[in-house]
C-alpha cells in the first residue's frame, strides 16, 4: 500500500482503485465541514477511488435515491470558503431504528459502497459505530429478504467507518480543537468587540450568552480572548455566595475606572446545585445589587454561521486527507477512527473511547464530580481554566506575595497581532507573583535610552483585543548600546527580562548572553516569547501574530476570487508577507485553495512556471475557471511578482488574462485572532512562571546571579508541548542568513496543497496519524499543555 523507504511511508502508490468512499455530515453543521468534504472528495478521486456524496446526513442515506451522488472534481470546487455544510446534515429518527439502518445498508450496497466518512457530533459518530457492528447481521437480513443476492453480501462484507468531529463546542474528548469551533471564536470574538465600544461609551455592563449547552469551552475561551470580568460555564460552577463575589469584583473594577463590565455565560452553566444561570438572571443581579444600566446580548446562531477562519479550513483539509488514508488503511479488524490533531500532530483515535470519555465528562457533571469533569475534559480545558483565574481574579495588595524582584517587558521587531495580549498576561502574572513590573517601550532602543516605567495591573486592562504594539517596538538591535542597556539594568534594579518579538528578539538574546562575560548586569533570566507574523522563529511551530496574518490572507484571497466570478477564466497572483519564511503563502495557499504557492524553501524554476501555466490552461477547460497563485516576497530575486504576473499573461493570453496583488502591510495589522489572543496569553503566562522560577532559583548572598545556558531561553510549541530551549541551543538549527530554522514542520502540509489542486506530487505521510488511545490527564511533570 504505502511506498517505504528507509522507515519513511510515501503515498506515491497507494490505491483506492475499486472502492467507493461515501461522505456525509451529521447533527449540527459547523464552519470548516465543507473543507473537509472538499478534502475527503479530492484525495478519493486522487488516489483512484469513487466518491459519493450523501445528502442530509443519515437522512439521505435511508432514502436513498438522489440523496445518494457521485461527486467530481468540479463538484466541490468553492466550497472552501462557505460556511455550514453544502450536502446538507438532519436529525433523522429512523435511523435510530433497526428498520431505518436496513434501508441505509441497502442503499450503500446498491452503490458498491463500504467506505463511510462521517463529519458530526457525538451522536453521529457513536450511531455510525452501531451501524458498523450491525453491518454483517443487517447484509443477512436483505439476502434473506431477497433484497441482495449472496455474491453482493460477500463483496460488501465489512464496513469501514472513519469520523472526523464537527461541533463548535469543542465537546468532544480526544481532539484538541474540533471542526467550527475556532470559526464559532471569531464570531464571538467580533462581537464581544463591537459591544465593547459601545459598552464603553454608556458605562454598561453587557451579559453575553454564549453556545454549550454541556460544554463551556467557548465561553472560557472566549472570556479568555477578551479579559471579560466573570465567566460562568457548567464545568465548573460558582460556590455558593458567588452573587457577592461577582458584584463585588464588578463594583471594584468600576472604581478602578473601567467603564464597563462584560460577563459571559455559556448556555448550559449552572451553580454547584446543578440549577440552570440565565443571562437574564445574571443581568438582574447586576441591575439589583448594583444598580449598573445592564444589556443582555444572545448571541444564538450567529455562532455557528459565517465564513471558516483559515485555521478551520486547514484543519479540515488536513484531516480530511487523513481521513481517506485512514479508510485506505483500515482492515476488518481495526476499530471505527476518529481521526484529529494533538497538539499540531494527526492522530487516529478508537472511535468509542473518545466517545466513552466525553459521556464521563457529563455522568460526573451530574453526580457533581466537578473537578474530575474538568480533567476528563483535557489538559487545554484545564489550562485555559487556570490560566483565565490566575488573570481575572485579582488579589488584595495584602495578601499578595513580596519577592522584591523587578522585571522588564519589551516587545522587539515588527509589530504583531496578539503581542498585547501576551504583554497584558506577563504583567499580570508577574504582578500575582510579587514582581514589579516594568515595561520598556521601543524594544532594545528604548532600553538604552531609558524609557522604562512601572506598569500596574489596571494599566494593561483591555489589551488583549488591541492589533500592533502599545509599548512600541524597534527592530534595533542591543550588540551597539550593551554599556547603555547594562546602566539602565543597574539603574532600575532589573533581574528578569521578558522578550517578546520574532527573529530580531532572538538575534538579540543571543547578544546579551554572549555580552555576560563582560557585563555581570545580563547575568539574569531571560525569557523570549515568539510574536512574528512570518513564523520564522526556530524552536516554535507558532508565533504569536500568525494566525491573524493567515486569516487576513485567506479573507483577502476569498474577496479576489469573488471578485473573478463574473469574469470567466481569470488567474490572481498574490504575493505575501514573510521575509524568506514561505508559512503564510503555503499555509494561506492551503486554506484559500490555491493552485500553487512559490516560496524560498522549495527551488522553482522556469520549467515549473511552464508547467503551473499548462496546469491552469487545462483547469479553465473545465467548470472551474479561475486560478489563485501565491507567491512569497523572497521566493527568488529573479522571478519577481511582476515577472511571474507578466509570464502568466503571456503564456495565458487566449485562454486566460491575469490580475497582481501585493498584500503588503494589511497582513501585520487588525485585532487578533482568537488564536492569537489566547496563545498568547497562555504562552506569555507560563514565561512569567518560568522566570520566577529562575529567580528562586538563581537568587545567592543578596543578588540574582544567572550566567548558565539554561537561564536565556525560547518557550515555542512544538509538536504537542510549549518547551524551554536554551537560545544557544537553537543556533545550530537556524540559517542566520535568511532568517529561518532550518527544518519547517509545515512543509509537509505543501504536498496537502498540490493534491487539492490536482497536482501529482510525492507525500511523506511517515508522520501521518498512528492509532493512539485516549488516556486521562497526563502526570505533572509533562503537561506541558496544548494550546
Amino acid at each position: 500500500m504505502a511506498q517505504t523507504t528507509d522507515n519513511k511511508r510515501f503515498f506515491e502508490n497507494l490505491t483506492g482503485a475499486g472502492k467507493a468512499i461515501a461522505v456525509l455530515t451529521s447533527g449540527g453543521d459547523a464552519q470548516g465541514m465543507n473543507a473537509a468534504v472538499r478534502a475527503v472528495v479530492r484525495m478519493g478521486i486522487y488516489v483512484g477511488a469513487k466518491v459519493y456524496f450523501i445528502h442530509e446526513g443519515y437522512q439521505g442515506m435511508v432514502d436513498g435515491g438522489d440523496n445518494i451522488k457521485e461527486a467530481t472534481w468540479e463538484s466541490v470546487s468553492s466550497m472552501l470558503q462557505v460556511g455550514g455544510t453544502v450536502i446538507g446534515s438532519a436529525r433523522c429518527k429512523e435511523f435510530r431504528t433497526r428498520e431505518g439502518r436496513l434501508k441505509a445498508a441497502h442503499n450503500l450496497v446498491e452503490h458498491g459502497i463500504t467506505n463511510l466518512c462521517v463529519i458530526g457530533g457525538d451522536g453521529s459518530l457513536t450511531g455510525a459505530n452501531l451501524f458498523r457492528e450491525e453491518w454483517s447481521g443487517l447484509l443477512a437480513q436483505l439476502v434473506d429478504q431477497g433484497l441482495i443476492d449472496n455474491e453482493a453480501a460477500e463483496r460488501y462484507s465489512a464496513l469501514h467507518i472513519v469520523g472526523m468531529v464537527g461541533s463548535i463546542d469543542n465537546d468532544f474528548c480526544g481532539t484538541d480543537m474540533t471542526i467550527g469551533t475556532d470559526s464559532a471564536l471569531h464570531r464571538i470574538i467580533e462581537v464581544v468587540d463591537a459591544i465593547m465600544t459601545t459598552a464603553q461609551s454608556h458605562q454598561r455592563t453587557f451579559v453575553l450568552e454564549v453556545m454549550g449547552r454541556h460544554c463551556g469551552y467557548l465561553a472560557l475561551v472566549s472570556a479568555l480572548a477578551c479579559g471579560a470580568d466573570w465567566v460562568l460555564i457548567p464545568e465548573m460552577p460558582p460556590e455558593d455566595g458567588w452573587e457577592d463575589k461577582m458584584c463585588q469584583k464588578l463594583s471594584a473594577n468600576r472604581a478602578g475606572m473601567k467603564r464597563l463590565n462584560i460577563i459571559i455565560v455559556a448556555e448550559g452553566a449552572i451553580d454547584i446545585n446543578n440549577t440552570p444561570i440565565t443571562a437574564n438572571y445574571v443581568k438582574d443581579l447586576v441591575v439589583r445589587n448594583l444598580g449598573f444600566d445592564t444589556r443582555v446580548t444572545i448571541l444564538g446562531h450567529v455562532q455557528r454561521g459565517g465564513t471558516p477562519s483559515a485555521f478551520d479550513r486547514i484543519l479540515a483539509s488536513r484531516m480530511g486527507v487523513e481521513a481517506v488514508m485512514a479508510l485506505l488503511e483500515t482492515t476488518a479488524n481495526t476499530p471505527a477512527y476518529v481521526v484529529s490533531l494533538c497538539g499540531n500532530q494527526s492522530v487516529r483515535l478508537p472511535l468509542m473511547e473518545c466517545v466513552q470519555m466525553t459521556q464521563e465528562v457529563q455522568k460526573a457533571m451530574d453526580e457533581k464530580r466537578f473537578e474530575e469533569a474538568v480533567k476528563l475534559r483535557g489538559r487545554s480545558f484545564e489550562n485555559n481554566l487556570k490560566t483565565y483565574k490566575l488573570l481575572a481574579h485579582r488579589k488584595p495588595e495584602s495578601q499578595l506575595p513580596r519577592s522584591n524582584f523587578n522585571v522588564a517587558v519589551l516587545n522587539v521587531g515588527a509589530p504583531a497581532a496578539g503581542m498585547n495580549a501576551a504583554v497584558r498576561s506577563a504583567v499580570r502574572v508577574g504582578i500575582s507573583e510579587g514582581h514589579k513590573m516594568f515595561a520598556v517601550n521601543d524594544g532594545f532602543e528604548g532600553f538604552y535610552k531609558g524609557q522604562l516605567r512601572e506598569i500596574k495591573w489596571a494599566d494593561v486592562g483591555g489589551w488583549t483585543g488591541q492589533g500592533g504594539s502599545l509599548l512600541g517596538t524597534k527592530r534595533t538591535l542591543p550588540a551597539k548600546y550593551l554599556d547603555k542597556i547594562a546602566e539602565q539594568i543597574r539603574n532600575h534594579n532589573i533581574n528578569a527580562l521578558l522578550v517578546i518579538g520574532g527573529f530580531e528578539a532572538y538575534l538579540g538574546l543571543l547578544e546579551l548572553l554572549a555580552a555576560r562575560g563582560k557585563y555581570t548586569e545580563f547575568c539574569v533570566p531571560m525569557a523570549m516569547v515568539p510574536a512574528t507574523v512570518s513564523n520564522n522563529v526556530p524552536g516554535s511551530e507558532f508565533s504569536i501574530g500568525a494566525d491573524t496574518a493567515l486569516n487576513a490572507i485567506t479573507d483577502t484571497c476569498d474577496r479576489i476570487k469573488q471578485s473573478a466570478s463574473g469574469t470567466k477564466r481569470r488567474v490572481f497572483i498574490i504575493e505575501t508577507m514573510g521575509g524568506y519564511c514561505g508559512y503564510l503563502a503555503s499555509v494561506g495557499g492551503l486554506a484559500a485553495g490555491a493552485d500553487a504557492a512559490y516560496i524560498y524553501e522549495e527551488p522553482f524554476d522556469i520549467r515549473d512556471l511552464q508547467s503551473n501555466v499548462e496546469h491552469l490552461t487545462e483547469k479553465m477547460k473545465t467548470s472551474i475557471q479561475r486560478g489563485l497563485v501565491l507567491r512569497n516576497e523572497n521566493s527568488n530575486e529573479n522571478y519577481t511578482t511582476d515577472f511571474i504576473y507578466q509570464l502568466y499573461s503571456e503564456e495565458g493570453r487566449g485562454v486566460f488574462d491575469c490580475r497582481k496583488n501585493v498584500l503588503g502591510h494589511m497582513q501585520q495589522g487588525g485585532a487578533p485572532s482568537p488564536f492569537d489572543r489566547n496563545f498568547g496569553t497562555k504562552i506569555a503566562a507560563k514565561a512569567m512562571q518560568w522566570i520566577t522560577k529562575k529567580l528562586q532559583e538563581t537568587y545567592r548572598q543578596g543578588r540574582v546571579f544567572a550566567n548558565t545556558e539554561d537561564s536565556a531561553c525560547l518557550l515555542g510549541m512544538r509538536r504537542r508541548a510549549l518547551i524551554f530551549q536554551p537560545v544557544v541551543q537553537l543556533k545550530d538549527e537556524t540559517d542566520f542568513i535568511h532568517r529561518i530554522p532550518k527544518e519547517q514542520w509545515w512543509l509537509k502540509l505543501r504536498p496537502l496543497m498540490k493534491i487539492l489542486a490536482k497536482y501529482k506530487t510525492s507525500y511523506d505521510v511517515s508522520d501521518s496519524g498512528q492509532l493512539e488511545h485516549v488516556v486521562r490527564n497526563r502526570p505533572k511533570d509533562l503537561d506541558a499543555s496544548a494550546i
